[in-house]
């Protein structure tokens, strides 16, 4: 049986030439990058840990979460990066350059083929080049960033074949709606998909980018494109160092096939909370809204600045309506001048800003207030994240239009006079200690009391909210575990070291942040047992010696709220001492084990 292409681009990697899913393997990585919200910590630790840097010229820092240097916080941690790109001959794109992952390709980091890490949970927006990116924590990237390595567990595969010519009316945007709307945030988990299909095939880089970057919020380690001939003509130009690309062999083997028909999908919107929770925009009522936002790096290429400039082109966005735009790059705002789409977009009435995440970051242009109703082209929209407000998902087309109607709608379903807030008019949002010491003796059995939290899909914004990502101190990260979780904002009061936390599937989706993993060590608890992680939250507890551990079923130990439970790490084995019913779950890892009794992946054998 032949290789995908995920498994070929990693065994081109290592020292295998062949490699199969569950793999644990070590790849050389292309492409090292740090944002500035974790180039800090990633500078921390290597300093902490007296590690040098491993070819300068492939690691590099992006400053993309605060490109106005308007925040404290980040501007300490941007002066950080800067020292220390200076004293080691990185690269650095300020916070005039863009969004990280979209610069990897704009200056040729990466390739088909390639592979590349950075402090970015949608790092696997490279694969809309073919290239094998992830997101990863700070540790992860020190650890790179002084080897030139990093272990990696092989994701099984699964092939989506759009079947069909799109409709006209539905873009890539539409396409990834559609795809969340039908597989959920964990049907695929961990998988890397690879697409095909007519649809796939004559697609552009911004559209690919588009769906590659809400891979993360499928739940996939990746979403892949087989390069095409515009793809791989667009990064021979850039790409700093030759390559071939890279395409599945024939009889590769699947976990996953599917065959979906694209004729019959229609433009999309997520409603408040869950991204995959998309419906069409036509089942949605008549939603007024506060603001619009176009930009993030699902949707700030220059393909949806033309769309957005297309329909805001002598009109005007509605009274009351805030519309922010952000490009991706600096190369876009730049084109977007040249094209004369700024002039139309400040004619329409629209906010425009210097090229950056915006948006998904805290404090950053696209966030929202209380009670605020957005419509966003952004990747999330889970509670807070955007903002405290209420935030819907869409396609560049769709927001433009609703900026202009002053509600939720489509292109073609534009009104001549757009809809006014009325005065009475009133809104209800919807319903949205001490650090334990790193220990020398790591156990392998441990004792503590459950706290059950029956819930799939806790994102890392609800375990450890953005606001409090510029906190690098361990010992003040335990007061804001769960803050931001409805039901378990007081968890950091009522929690108690020894604590085993045991929830749902998909545990720690969302963003790259190692503080959601490092407040609970702050509080002192034991364990994270799920049925399932986010691929980057596993990781990151994994790297930082905190034990987590996946179950398929606890039903025969009759599980109870701050029952008392004993588990072995390394058996896997549960006893509940309330009633001393035993079950067993999916033990360590060889390596997760070797890295805990390391005391973490940087620590010292």
């Amino acid at each position: 049986m032949g290789m995908t292409i995920t498994e070929k681009i990693i065994a081109s990697h290592s020292k295998y030439d062949r490699v199969k899913p569950g793999e644990i393997i070590d790849i050389t990585i292309d492409a090292r990058a740090a944002r500035d919200f974790g180039g800090a910590n990633v500078v921390k630790n290597l300093n902490e840990y007296g590690l040098t840097v491993a070819d300068p010229e492939k690691t590099l820092f992006t400053f993309d979460c605060n490109p106005t240097g308007s925040d404290q916080k980040y501007a300490v941690n941007q002066h950080i990066c800067r020292q220390f790109a200076r004293n080691n001959d990185i690269p650095l794109y300020d916070i005039d350059a863009g969004i990280g992952t979209h610069l990897l390709i704009e200056e040729g980091y990466v390739w088909p083929g390639a592979t590349a890490v950075s402090t970015d949970s949608h790092a696997n927006i490279l694969g809309a080049v073919g290239a094998f990116g992830q997101g990863m924590g700070d540790m992860d990237i020190a650890a790179t960033w002084n080897s030139g390595k990093v272990w990696f567990k092989v994701p099984a595969s699964a092939r989506i074949n759009l079947i069909g010519k799109l409709p006209d009316n539905v873009t890539a945007k539409d396409v990834i709606l559609n795809l969340l709307g039908i597989y959920g945030a964990n049907t695929l988990l961990g998988y890397s998909i690879e697409l095909y299909g007519e649809a796939v095939d004559s697609m552009t880089l911004d559209e690919r980018i588009t769906i590659a970057s809400m891979g993360t919020e499928m739940g996939a380690i990746i979403i892949l494109f087989p390069p095409s001939e515009e793809i791989i003509n667009y990064c021979r130009t850039r790409a700093r160092s030759s390559f071939e690309p890279v395409y599945a062999d024939a009889d590769a083997g699947y976990e996953v096939t599917a065959d979906i028909d694209v004729t019959t999908f229609v433009p999309m919107v997520s409603r408040p909370g869950e991204p995959h929770d998309a419906v069409p925009v036509r089942e949605l009522p008549l939603t007024k809204i506060d603001s619009a936002f176009i930009g993030s790096c699902t949707n700030g290429r220059m393909e949806d600045m033309r769309i957005a400039a297309a329909m805001l082109r002598n009109r005007k966005v509605a009274p009351g309506v805030v519309l922010k735009i952000v490009p991706s790059t600096d190369a876009v705002w730049k084109q977007c001048l040249d094209e004369g789409l700024l002039s139309i977009f400040k004619q329409a009435g629209a906010l425009v800003s210097n090229a950056g995440c915006a948006g998904c970051a805290a404090g950053q242009v696209g966030q929202n207030g209380k009670g605020e109703m957005t419509v966003s082209t952004g990747n999330r929209n889970f509670p807070g994240k955007q903002g405290q407000g209420s935030v819907f998902l869409a396609s560049p087309a769709v927001v433009a239009a609703s900026a202009v109607a002053g509600y939720i709608t489509t292109p073609d379903a534009v009104p001549d006079q757009p809809a006014k807030f009325s005065k009475t008019a009133s809104r209800k949002e919807p319903g949205a200690a001490s650090q334990s010491k790193r220990r020398e003796d790591k156990p392998t059995v441990i004792r503590g009391r459950v706290w059950l939290i029956e819930r799939d899909n806790i994102d890392t914004d609800m375990i450890f909210h953005n606001r409090y990502l510029a906190i690098t101190d361990i010992r003040e990260m335990g007061q804001y575990a769960f803050d931001n979780l409805e039901g378990f904002k007081d968890f950091a009061k009522r929690a108690e070291p020894g604590d085993i936390i045991v929830t749902g599937k998909n545990f720690g989706s969302g963003s790259s942040r190692q503080q959601a993993v490092d407040c609970f060590v702050s509080l002192g608890a034991q364990a994270v047992i799920a049925r399932s992680f986010g691929a980057i939250y596993e990781r990151n507890a994994i790297n930082a010696a905190f034990p987590v551990l996946t179950y398929i079923s606890l039903e025969e130990i009759d599980l109870r709220e701050h029952d008392i439970i004993t588990v072995n790490l390394l058996t896997g084995d549960v006893i509940n001492e309330r009633n001393g019913l035993t079950t067993n779950i999916n033990p360590f890892y060889d390596a997760q084990y070797e890295i805990y009794v390391r005391g973490g992946l940087l620590g010292k054998l």
